[in-house]
C-alpha cells in the first residue's frame, strides 16, 4: 500500500501515545477487499514530499522501520469508516504530512477489539508493537528491511 500521508483524528498522539500516519482511502481500498479489520505488521517508508523542497524529518527517518498497523472501524473510537493508522516505530522529529509512504504488509496480529478502557487499549498497543518487533526479527523478514525494492516500487 502507499499514499499520501493525511491528518488523522489526532488520537494517536495525543490520546495513545502512539503516532499514526493515516492512509487515504483509495489506498487502502485494494487491501479492504482481501483482508479482514484487525491489527497487522510489517515495514513503511516515509518519502519527501512529491512535491516542494525536502523536509529534515530527523536523522535515519527516510528509512525503512517496523510498522504496525490498524486496519479497520476503532471500534473503542466507533469509527463510521474504515481506516488505515500506521504506527512506525522510530521516533520522528517532525509530523509527515503530505509525505508519501509505503507500507508492506507481513502478518496479521489480532482481530479489533472495542475496549472497556483507553489504558485496556494502551496496553494492547505496546503488545502489538512487542509482536511486530519479534516478528520482523526473524530472517524471513528482515529482508523486507534490507531489499526496499517494494517502497520504490509504489511510488507513482
Amino acid at each position: 500500500m502507499y499514499g499520501l500521508v493525511q491528518q488523522g483524528f489526532g488520537r494517536g498522539s495525543k490520546e495513545l501515545g502512539c503516532p499514526t500516519a493515516n492512509l487515504p482511502e483509495e489506498a487502502i481500498l485494494p487491501m479492504t477487499s482481501q483482508c479482514k479489520a484487525g491489527i497487522y505488521y510489517g515495514y513503511a517508508r516515509v518519502h519527501q514530499p512529491p512535491h516542494g523542497a525536502p523536509v529534515d524529518l530527523g536523522e535515519r527517518s527516510i528509512e525503512v522501520h517496523p510498522m504496525v498497523m490498524s486496519l479497520g472501524w476503532n471500534p473503542f473510537y466507533k469509527n463510521e469508516k474504515m481506516t488505515a493508522e500506521v504506527h512506525v516505530i522510530h521516533k520522528f522529529e517532525k509530523d509527515f504530512y503530505g509525505h508519501e509512504i509505503s507500507v508492506v504488509v507481513l502478518g496479521y496480529i489480532r482481530p479489533e477489539l472495542d475496549y472497556t478502557s483507553r489504558e485496556a487499549l494502551i496496553e494492547d498497543i505496546a503488545m502489538d508493537i512487542r509482536v511486530t518487533l519479534n516478528s520482523l526479527a526473524r530472517p524471513a523478514y528482515t529482508k523486507f528491511k534490507d531489499d526496499t525494492s517494494w517502497a520504490h516500487a509504489m511510488i507513482k
